[in-house]
């Protein structure tokens, strides 16, 4: 379609991102709520969140307030192996080798298994590949260097499971192998010793949720026999065990709560001399901690290691019994940590930026940026930050001469691996999973990577939208801090066992006010005669989408604040909309006008939901006249217009086009500049119709050539 008119891309929304969301309400059962919290014993507002998550009799309730029982570490495929070769090794006195991973997960899991080896009298070493060189998982040079080092037994972490021919080889060599591991394996087993992976066919340990240093710890239970003390083995351990759960991401649910919620109670007093000045790094020493904390204080900076220095200064660190040592290892890797950040902006605002002057990218079903040597331990933070501002699969490529190196975040009903997987004939390598994958391709393979990978995507369909999915809807009347107190039994909180979300519907907001120097707001809602103060954070009033008199529905995380020895509610927005928006019409709306844009065949009912009468555009121009433009989210824009959002937007392209208005699009951002008009305009000789009309024979009601104005 002929590019007249100029659309463009627009600047950047700050924490506000835009997406549009389909928003879901739990529906709360009272009968069974009442029922449920009189035999579990609990609040009823507890038992509304318990059965609203699926938790509906009080033998699960129990199970999730109390912890499950962790399972017979024997049960897990190849466990019986691994400890006879881990014993026959210790009772040799052979060398030993843990080869784990960079990230946090394979950091703390090969501290485990390490320390605890040592602390059996054995000869031992460990390894960790650079991501920079080597890249993740085992590779032939380390089997070579690890060989060098007269190693006897390797035992791999977190990885391993489809490292076939570096297994192979280290068994050429005369090295005895166990893999432990929690990724997928292939169809094809390496040849080693012994394979531990809950993920093996036949496995019915009930172990899948656990990350790659929960399956190391089952090894140690299963070192330590029948007779195990758990209770020790978690008050050694479980400080490392929930940083790497709540670092993987892995569902905190069955025996992951039980790591998480121990290592809560002890990371705060650790006497690792390392974590603890980590901990006093992060302003998180001695005071009660939060899943949460966790994710964003101490798992950045043990990954930061991975991503921008040394991952072996992460294992030094949590190993260190120096106290000199400890400290200055501490503060190397918060430097890392800021360094991280630094590159991760810039690497950001580029791939922004090619976004915005490249318009059509926009509107691409699985978006792909490159640059010039973007460092690669960061491009996957950028992609999924990209996800979040764009709502749509993202894919982040670093270019070298002759390669692209590249990492992708997806969004839920698309499966990234698969959609890579089809491209496989452009890769050198691959992998993933269907919410993350890496890859390897020639560079002069980028630009047809992007095609076949849009093409895969065009043959799905239209992507099932993203869900905002609420606990409850609340009364404003109701607010108070019992309802977060009813909350913390359910803790820790995290992947699918969420910090509770509600919902405050159908508030009008009466003042906007600036806090912290205008980098958050302040909002005084009111329904039914009750105001709420409520927050939100990284939004300026001038990023703001709304204005006094907007009738909003408010998503809303609860907590309680201490202040002056009293307690207060604290009500932060974490997402929000118009209460008379139709987010499936928005998003219907903007799939079908991106459509129309990529030149993608379409029905004649697809082409007349495109195409405005002149009522449409009279009327829908006289709005932005009398608002002198508009900034801000698709439903704002909606609802001042009164138009399925399709129509508005070819409205806009129209007004483009005749050099009315100038407007950008960026993300789920819209911002509308009236220009100056003299005489009259055709709008509907114009090329955007026209492309619209070639692809599609319109009905007889179909909207012919008007002046406007």
């Amino acid at each position: 379609m002929p590019e007249t008119g100029r659309f463009r891309g627009g600047g950047e929304r700050g924490a506000e991102s835009m997406a549009l969301k389909k928003w879901v309400v739990a529906s709360v059962d009272r009968q069974a709520v009442r029922r449920l919290a009189a035999e579990a014993g609990v609040p009823a507002m507890t038992a509304a969140l318990l059965q609203v998550r699926g938790y509906t009799t009080p033998q699960q309730a129990q199970a999730v307030l109390s912890g499950e029982p962790l399972h017979d570490p024997m049960t897990l495929s190849g466990m019986a192996a691994a400890v006879d070769c881990i014993r026959d090794a210790l009772d040799s006195g052979a060398r030993m080798a843990v080869y784990g991973d960079y990230d946090a997960d394979g950091v703390t899991a090969t501290v485990m298994l390490y320390s605890y080896l040592e602390s059996c009298g054995a000869d031992v070493l460990y390894a960790i590949p650079e991501r920079e060189g080597e890249g993740y998982g085992l590779n032939l040079h380390a089997v070579e260097t690890l060989h060098a080092q007269h190693v006897d037994l390797l035992i791999t972490v977190d990885n391993g499971i489809t490292s076939i021919p570096e297994v192979a080889r280290a068994k050429e060599l005369g090295m005895r192998v166990v893999i432990t591991d929690h990724h997928r394996p292939l169809p094809e087993l390496p040849p080693a010793d012994a394979v531990v992976d809950p993920f093996l066919p036949g496995d019915e340990s009930g172990c899948q949720c656990l990350c790659g240093a929960g399956v190391a710890f089952k090894l140690i239970e299963a070192l330590e026999g029948p007779d195990a003390d758990v209770q020790g083995l978690l008050e050694n351990y479980a400080d490392l065990l929930c940083i790497a759960t709540v670092g993987d991401v892995v569902p905190l649910t069955g025996e992951n709560r039980t790591f998480v919620r121990f290592g809560l109670e002890m990371l705060p007093y650790t006497d690792r001399l390392g974590l603890h000045n980590l901990l006093e790094e992060a302003g998180l020493l001695q005071k009660p901690l939060h899943a949460k904390d966790v994710a964003f204080g101490i798992v950045p900076r043990l990954n930061a290691t991975g991503r921008m220095g040394s991952p072996n200064r992460a294992v030094r660190l949590l190993l260190s019994e120096d106290p000199e040592e400890a400290a200055s290892l501490a503060a190397e890797v918060s430097d890392d940590n800021d360094a991280r950040r630094s590159v991760e902006e810039e690497i950001l605002s580029a791939a922004l930026s090619q976004l915005r002057e490249d318009p059509p990218r926009q509107w691409d079903r699985v978006l792909v940026v490159e640059g010039e040597n973007w460092h690669p331990g960061v491009i996957g933070i950028v992609s999924s930050r990209l996800v979040e501002q764009f709502g749509k699969p993202c894919i982040v490529l670093s270019l070298t001469d002759r390669e692209a190196r590249g990492s992708g975040r997806s969004v839920e009903g698309f499966s990234l691996f698969k959609a890579v997987s089809a491209c496989a004939p452009l890769l050198t390598k691959y992998g993933g999973h269907p919410m993350a994958a890496g890859m390897t391709l020639p560079r002069e393979n980028v630009q047809a990577f992007r095609r076949q990978l849009n093409a895969y995507a065009a043959s799905l369909g239209e992507l099932p939208l993203p869900q905002l999915c609420l606990d409850a809807a609340l009364k404003p009347e109701k607010l108070s801090v019992n309802i977060p107190r009813a909350a913390e039994p359910l803790e820790p909180f995290g992947t699918d066992n969420p910090s509770p979300l509600y919902g405050l519907l159908g508030m009008t907001v009466k003042e906007i006010r600036p806090l912290s120097n205008g980098r958050h707001v302040q909002l005084t809602c009111v329904r039914g005669g009750v105001r709420v103060r409520c927050l939100r954070f990284g939004v300026s009033p001038q990023q703001f989408p709304y204005q006094a008199g907007d009738v909003l529905d408010l998503a809303v995380a609860l907590s309680v604040d201490t202040y002056g020895g009293r307690e207060r509610l604290s009500v932060v927005i974490k997402d929000m909309r118009l209460s008379a928006s139709n987010t499936e019409d928005l998003a219907a709306g903007v799939a079908l006008f991106e459509k129309a844009l990529r030149e993608d065949p379409l029905s004649e009912q697809e082409a007349s939901r495109l195409t405005p009468t002149r009522e449409d555009c009279a009327g829908f121009y006289r709005v932005l006249r009398t608002m002198g433009g508009y900034q801000g989210g698709a439903e704002g824009i909606a609802a001042r217009a009164g138009l399925p959002f399709a129509r508005v937007l070819s409205c806009l392209q129209l007004f483009c086009e005749h050099g009315l208005i100038a407007w950008e699009r960026f993300g789920g951002h819209y911002t509308v500049t009236l220009l100056p008009t003299q005489g009259k305009v055709d709008l509907f000789d114009s090329a955007y119709l026209r492309g619209l009309r070639a692809r599609v024979q319109l009905g007889p009601n179909s909207a012919k050539g008007e002046e406007i104005l």
